[in-house]
């Protein structure tokens, strides 16, 4: 090729520059600086192409292609070193990608170049939060909120980071002041109904007043999507009560992964029966874990919304034939309820997220137990139809931790009793901390291991136990762990203590899967009573309290009874795999018997949007 002139060389350039051949871009204007260091049409063209690297990191981050995205923000730093933006979005992509101190790196760099913008400090605040780092995630959110005062974003932040130390009834503050700020802000409002299942001063019907806003704030306007296309043709659905066809169920959750929610549901996934169901995925997420990939294998059709607007998710589901539509976040992080608001399938169903309502019109159905919900109760607090599944909402699989044994009663050898909550932070509050103070007063020389970062909730929960007579030597506290390392966390715990109203869940089952009985007590609202449900499910009801009174003296009692400890440690993973609670295909047959009685409820009424 003959040798171009520098002015050749530029024009060529421009034309890569618009045909999006950004790397060939750059290289010529490289080329053309190296010759001419001052050309400051180079210069210019130089900008342009940091700005299309941007423009194009933040659609990939947008369309969930996260590898593809950090690489086109490290060009952007590569072209522009001394401009803070770059690295903002870097940090926020790699923190998306799981790489929390890389993008903490990343937005203290941005911090650095820009120190005035509130945007960066939250986001950092975000990556600290994730690294556990509550406190410091705090004080920088709390300069955010001084640079931009009353700024719905960062106060959403704030009472998610608050909710992770335990203090709930400051974080639903922050939630609802955010909400307060901007009618329209659907993930703070999705945030305040979640939180209030963990507060003890919130009741099933002030929980279900606040959904049933959520409803009409932002779901009820949006039923005239599926309105506006009632005329529309959409795939053929049989009309027969008992189809002669497959029913296609779609799932939408960002929990495809290794989550509770995913290990959860997988056994209902691999035991679905295939004769009779077709079986898609509405993923939420980009993770790429070995349960993802099984997730995906499992499915019929497996679609990632990462980025898709609700407009466009529910056109798909439309297409797809979807003839039954689950929800398995209700108000949790990641959720698409606004999808289900548009009523894209002729039946909608919530289940798996935690057992509860999600407040939606638009939603028919919602899956529960006769533990969590007794026949008979107030069901006006639910907005959806009940069905009862017949044993249990959970179905436990250890996965491939199944090796990890069951240890020896440590009572025997550390001569005192050990008692121990490993549930997520937010769950432990004030009146948890009394009645496990009370129980540990009343058992001498006992202990308690809890799980929780480092930060100043763990000297708030040591000065609250103090206030109930138990010395700080007696509290040991452990960080957030892997989970296999987490599971033999159990070895050292002879008894489980519950929280309250929000029961441990999948905490609770891994806990008598290594052999550790949980006391627990019962309360009126659906996530109060798991521990009712998974204890029933064992024949352990007797460890399931009623009242404060009762689940000190069930606590004290047990600890005091080292033989029955020690036959519960020997049996309970025994019992657990005979139970329902670990009946995988009898789980998979009883939702899909639900499923059966929805849809002929549907088609012989003449029912659906």
């Amino acid at each position: 090729m003959a040798p171009i002139s520098i002015k050749q060389a530029f024009e060529l350039a421009l034309q890569h520059h618009q045909a999006g051949r950004l790397p060939e871009a750059e290289q010529i204007c490289r080329h053309v600086l190296a010759h001419e260091p001052a050309h400051p049409d180079a210069t210019r063209c130089l900008g342009a192409i940091a700005d299309a690297y941007m423009n194009r990191g933040i659609a990939l981050a947008h369309k969930g292609q996260i590898d593809e995205s950090i690489a086109a923000f490290r060009r952007v730093i590569n072209l522009r070193p001394n401009q803070a933006e770059g690295y903002a979005n870097l940090g926020a992509a790699l923190k998306q990608r799981g790489e929390v101190d890389e993008a903490i790196a990343a937005n203290r760099h941005a911090i650095a170049l820009y120190p005035g913008s509130p945007e960066i400090l939250s986001n950092l605040a975000t990556a600290l939060k994730d690294k556990g780092e509550l406190d410091e995630a705090i004080k920088v959110l709390e300069q955010a909120i001084f640079l931009r005062p009353n700024w719905p974003q960062a106060l959403n932040n704030l009472g998610t980071i608050l909710k992770d130390k335990g203090e709930i009834e400051k974080a639903i503050d922050a939630f609802r002041r955010a909400v307060g700020l901007r009618r329209d802000y659907v993930r703070a409002h999705s945030n305040l109904i979640y939180a209030m299942h963990f507060d003890p001063l919130d009741d099933a019907h002030a929980i279900a007043q606040e959904q049933r806003r959520w409803n009409h704030e932002h779901a009820e306007r949006l039923r005239k999507w599926n309105q506006n296309r009632s005329s529309e043709v959409a795939p053929k659905r049989s009309d027969d009560a008992v189809p002669q066809r497959r029913l296609r169920i779609g799932y939408v959750s960002p929990d495809f992964r290794n989550h509770v929610v995913g290990r959860n549901i997988l056994p209902l996934f691999r035991r679905h029966d295939r004769r009779r169901f077709e079986i898609f995925c509405y993923a939420n997420s980009t993770a790429r874990d070995a349960i993802a990939g099984e997730f995906q294998a499992l499915a019929d059709g497996f679609r990632n919304i990462v980025g898709l607007s609700d407009d466009q998710v529910a056109e798909q589901i439309r297409q797809d034939g979807i003839d039954i539509l689950v929800d398995l976040a209700l108000h949790m992080t990641g959720n698409r309820l606004l999808v289900f608001a548009r009523k894209p399938a002729p039946l909608q169903v919530t289940f798996g997220g935690y057992p509860a309502s999600t407040g939606l019109g638009a939603i028919d159905y919602r899956l529960s137990d006769r533990f969590l919900d007794p026949p008979g109760m107030d069901e006006s607090i639910y907005s959806e139809r009940t069905i009862r599944l017949p044993d249990s909402f959970w179905c436990y699989d250890p996965l491939d931790n199944r090796d990890i044994p069951v240890s020896s009663l440590p009572a025997l050898e550390a001569g005192f009793i050990t008692f121990g909550c490993l549930n997520n932070f937010s769950k432990v509050n004030n009146r948890t901390l009394d009645l496990w103070a009370r129980a540990l007063g009343q058992v001498a020389g006992s202990r308690l291991l809890l799980l929780a970062n480092q930060g100043s909730h763990r000297q708030r929960t040591i000065e609250r136990l103090s206030q109930g007579g138990i010395d700080p030597s007696r509290i040991e506290f452990v960080p957030q762990l892997p989970r296999r390392e987490y599971l033999r966390l159990y070895h050292r715990i002879d008894v489980g203590l519950d929280s309250f109203p929000y029961n441990g869940h999948t905490t609770s089952l891994d806990s008598l899967w290594m052999g550790v009985p949980v006391v627990t007590l019962a309360g009126r609202t659906a996530v109060s009573r798991a521990g009712l449900c998974q204890l029933s499910n064992l024949d352990l009801a007797e460890v399931t309290a009623s009242s404060d009174e009762q689940f000190v003296a069930i606590a004290v009692r047990l600890a005091a009874d080292l033989p029955r400890l020690k036959a519960l440690r020997s049996t309970l993973r025994a019992r657990m795999e005979r139970s329902p609670l670990m009946d995988a295909p009898k789980f998979a047959r009883g939702i899909e018997a639900a499923y059966m009685q929805m849809w002929r409820t549907l088609r012989e009424t003449g029912g659906g949007d």
